[in-house]
């Protein structure tokens, strides 16, 4: 139903809050993704809460109309179906930059990251989770297609494949730049509380 560009544009754009999306939760009360954070246009929200897929949590003070009917726009919503995690991460460029934390992997510098194989694949280096990091522009090309200790470079941790459960945790630490009041509880009912 959520359509990438929508979450891409509203994480980029704070004025697309005013779009009213609405934060869905899992039937366990968990947002299905933390980074990016699972949001539907409010369209998809009303739509879903008509068919009896969701109920709402939470709502805007805005209000739809239709010739018969008038809503309050859905802010949080929590599917009625169970939704299992997936166990399984796909090695995706994104991925791999959630897992080592939008950081390069040599510097530790963050932004215009590209990646870099560790074991160059002139040397036979594969494109996987063991031999692939994240890496800043000037980083890589320092490095090159030469090995680690042949560049002089060392690496911050060993690139390994990570858990769900663990990119998803990592995702938390990312959240959008802005959040509405109402999401706040549920997206972080979980943290550890302070004594």
């Amino acid at each position: 139903m959520m359509n990438a560009d929508f979450r891409a544009d509203f994480v980029r754009e704070p004025g697309k809050l005013k779009q009213h999306p609405a934060l869905v939760l899992n039937a366990d009360y968990r947002p299905l993704s933390y980074y990016p954070l699972s949001l539907w246009p409010w369209q998809d929200a009303v739509k879903a809460a008509w068919l009896d897929r969701v109920d709402i949590v939470a709502e805007y003070d805005e209000f739809v109309h239709s010739p018969s009917t008038v809503i309050r726009i859905p802010s949080v919503v929590v599917l009625r179906d169970y939704v299992k995690p997936q166990k399984r991460v796909a090695f995706t460029r994104f991925n791999l930059f959630l897992r080592d934390e939008f950081c390069c992997q040599y510097c530790g510098a963050r932004g215009d990251l590209t990646f870099d194989h560790v074991i160059p694949r002139a040397s036979g280096g594969v494109t996987s989770w063991q031999n692939v990091v994240a890496a800043c522009s000037r980083c890589n090309l320092h490095k090159g297609s030469n090995s680690l200790r042949r560049s002089g470079m060392s690496l911050r941790k060993p690139p390994r494949p990570p858990g769900a459960e663990e990119l998803r945790n990592t995702g938390r630490k990312f959240p959008p730049n802005h959040l509405h009041e109402s999401w706040v509880d549920f997206l972080y009912w979980d943290a550890e509380l302070e004594a």
